[in-house]
């Protein structure tokens, strides 16, 4: 194929085409045309229209907006597009794409409003339009609340479908026939003769056409989608040949570590640098924000280096020096003052008759310990900032790394990478902050800095403690009315700070799980309480919904234990919603919930609503001379539409094998202002031969479609916690739970 010619148009709109070196398709929501992100760094030879699928001499490329931490998000946008445009997922290559808003995210905007996702009524409805407008507006480029799949089932593959159809067209003007005579297949279009014309052929012609509209394929014509799929990454990962983003090397790069203040922003008052100056390969210690860098010819003498630094660290802050000062600040929250939200507020709690009963419960700081550490690569020169780190906030980091270099934000080109583990983590960005500060200081070396373990423990914000007073009351074998007040800091105040920005109105997340369960009682309330603000938060594995799905089920729990009902019935009657009452009609017969137990065995169940997605569980545990044993675990979800049942498999038990490692053994604590925790030596989490026996299933009945990589983990900690309740009679109200009982 010859050079291609240049085709460079400053805006894209539905249906348009995109990208480097040859013909690209993809849509735009509203038909409003917007700047093309790609064409700031548009190579000699490209065409560009949207910013979704590159086609040129090599083949075919997709722009995957959203991060890829180990979910598989890559995989499943590139079988969206190839299912669509007729090629070979294999023989795709993937690119993350610049930061841009142009890669928005209107599904993650509408979870932080208060709408409760099985509500479908009109102001749902407008609500969640909204939450896309806003996003839009806002340039939301970013990566969470289980919104990769939701977020691009309709864009790519319409984007699949236009690039097909204008390919098409091309190969019909050049052979002077009507286009639904070809057909295309495998990259190519396909005449009636059998003429192949490759899509790389075709793509100068078809940046000069306009983009064609095109109907999607039925998905009963689905090769690939709602099949049992390889992960396009299994091969390398499989192999040890996929390349994360601490793998990077450039020829002269310095390798770096920070170490800050372990109490968090007090600062640094002074160094003695002489030891770890003298060391082999260092070659500078340089100040950062409230600590210092060592740099030096490989990461590992700059990690010995930098113990070698004697710190003198200063001591302001503004949080609270010990864990049961924390709580103490959690339980004073709990006042009118504080009162951050009551979004479910049914009947009259205070006058609900019947028998009351009355509990609290504690769920503890958590860290996202991600096994790749935190790492980012910078090089700096007065003209042009690159980045290299895996992010779920793209434009974020470029604007901040802008504000701290002085430069415009397109001078800032950030490259994404994959990560080795997120949960969260990679929403923030402290790290690459300070990589940008380093390089800074040496303009055109490259500088990858790598945070210790330790530096990540202590400095990677948290899962916010949360404190749950519940109450309710039953009469006549039921339960009448539940109460719940949960007393949390705010995650979006506390990560929009970080950014410079205010977080408006109420925070869901401290609520989230408890207020839109889809229980219908006569007197219900759920009130949420912003803990004033003190040690950095951040999004964790589910958010809120990864505590509150434990406080609200496990007092359900205990008002039908006393209300002497069964827990799967008196669920049954309470839940409002078709398709939450059919999950936990699936789960209960796939544990044979009615079936007989030995002694000292024990089931337990509970079902929550997250992040759109009803999902139950039964665990089954017995009592052992070495501990309690977890034996089976049983999950139902429906996800709405199965595209990938291998990975939803793997999505949702990961997600409660994750919940349940953390609900046993996992807590940061504080002690003297700092986490007492350091690595997985104290740090603990579900160990191998303590995995229970786990069966999935995804029910699959509805035309929806759900992300599936956070609603496997709420329902896990309540249904561990109410089995050991049926097998021991011990009621657990805080986790984690290893400091209650003995686990085999």
């Amino acid at each position: 194929m010859g050079r291609l010619k240049t085709i460079a148009r400053r805006t894209f709109l539905i249906g348009s085409a995109a990208v480097a070196g040859g013909v690209a398709f993809g849509i735009y929501a509203y038909r409003k045309p917007v700047e093309n992100p790609l064409l700031a760094d548009l190579p000699p030879g490209a065409a560009t229209l949207n910013p979704y699928v590159l086609i040129d001499a090599e083949g075919v490329t997709l722009i995957t907006p959203r991060a890829d931490v180990g979910q598989g998000a890559v995989s499943i946008q590139t079988y969206l597009l190839a299912e669509e445009l007729d090629v070979d997922p294999a023989t795709i290559r993937t690119d993350f794409g610049p930061a841009s808003g142009a890669y928005y995210n209107g599904k993650v905007a509408a979870e932080g409003m208060p709408l409760a996702a099985w509500d479908d009524g009109l102001v749902a409805r407008t609500g969640r339009g909204a939450g896309d407008v806003i996003a839009k507006f806002l340039g939301l480029h970013l990566t969470g609340g289980s919104t990769t799949v939701p977020d691009s089932y309709d864009k790519l593959r319409a984007a699949g479908a236009s690039a097909r159809e204008t390919l098409k067209e091309a190969a019909a003007q050049r052979l002077g026939v009507d286009r639904t005579a070809l057909r295309t297949e495998d990259g190519a279009v396909i005449a009636p003769d059998g003429t192949r014309i490759t899509y790389a052929d075709l793509a100068t012609e078809a940046a000069t056409l306009d983009p064609v509209e095109a109907a999607l394929r039925d998905p009963a014509d689905w090769r690939w989608l709602g099949k049992p799929m390889r992960r396009t990454d299994i091969v390398a990962k499989s192999t040890g040949t996929f390349r994360y983003g601490g793998d990077l090397v450039f020829d002269g790069m310095l390798h770096a570590t920070v170490v800050t203040n372990p109490v968090m922003g007090a600062g640094l008052t002074s160094m003695d640098t002489g030891a770890a100056l003298a060391m082999r390969g260092v070659a500078a210690v340089l100040p950062v924000t409230d600590g210092f860098a060592v740099l030096a010819d490989n990461t590992w003498r700059a990690m010995k280096a930098a113990r070698a630094v004697v710190p003198v660290w200063g001591t302001a802050t503004t949080h609270a020096a010990t864990t049961d000062e924390m709580w103490q600040a959690h339980a004073d929250a709990m006042t009118e003052a504080n009162r951050d939200s009551r979004f479910a507020d049914d009947g009259d709690v205070d006058a609900a008759p019947g028998t009351p009963l009355a509990a609290d419960y504690r769920a503890p700081f958590l860290h996202h310990a991600p096994l790749e550490p935190a790492n980012a690569t910078v090089t700096y020169t007065a003209e042009r900032t690159d980045i290299w780190t895996a992010t779920q906030i793209p434009t974020f980091i470029r604007d901040a790394v802008a504000g701290i270099t002085g430069q415009d934000a397109d001078q800032v080109h950030l490259h994404n990478l994959a990560s080795g583990g997120s949960f969260g983590h990679r929403l923030e960005d402290i790290w690459v902050r300070q990589t940008a500060e380093i390089a800074m200081q040496r303009p055109g070396t490259p500088i990858r800095m790598t945070w210790s373990r330790e530096q990540d423990m202590a400095h990677g914000f948290l899962r916010p403690m949360a404190l749950a007073r519940g109450r309710g009351t039953v009469d006549a074998g039921q339960v009448r009315s539940f109460d719940l007040s949960i007393a949390a800091h705010s995650v979006g105040e506390s990560q929009l700070g970080r950014q410079g920005l205010p977080a408006a109105g109420p925070d869901v997340a401290i609520v989230a799980a408890a207020w839109d369960a889809p229980y219908a009682l006569p007197d219900r309330r759920v009130t949420g309480y912003r803990v004033p603000a003190g040690v950095g938060v951040s999004s964790w594995r589910s958010v809120g919904a990864s505590h509150n799905g434990f406080f609200h089920e496990s007092l359900m729990d205990e008002l039908i234990h006393a209300a002497g009902a069964d827990p799967v019935e008196e669920r049954l009657r309470l839940i409002h919603h078709a398709p939450t009452r059919q999950v936990l009609e699936t789960v209960a017969d796939m544990a044979s919930w009615d079936g007989p137990l030995g002694d000292g065995r024990g089931r337990g169940v509970a079902v929550t609503f997250a992040f759109g997605v009803p999902c139950a569980q039964v665990i089954e545990v017995s009592q052992t001379d070495a501990g309690l044993r977890l034996d089976r675990l049983w999950l139902a979800a429906e996800v709405g539409r199965v595209l990938d049942p291998v990975n939803i498999e793997s999505q949702l038990s990961g997600g409660a094998l994750f919940g349940l490692g953390h609900a046993i053994g996992a807590e940061i604590t504080f002690a003297d202002h700092r986490p007492e925790q350091s690595n997985f030596h104290d740090y603990d989490s579900l160990r191998l031969w303590q995995v229970p026996q786990v069966e999935v299933r995804a029910l699959g009945t509805t035309g929806e479609i759900r992300g599936a990589g956070e609603p496997g983990l709420p329902a896990a900690a309540p249904a561990l916690a109410n089995a050991i309740f049926a097998a021991t009679g011990t009621r657990l109200r805080e986790m984690p739970f290893a400091k209650t009982m003995v686990f085999a």
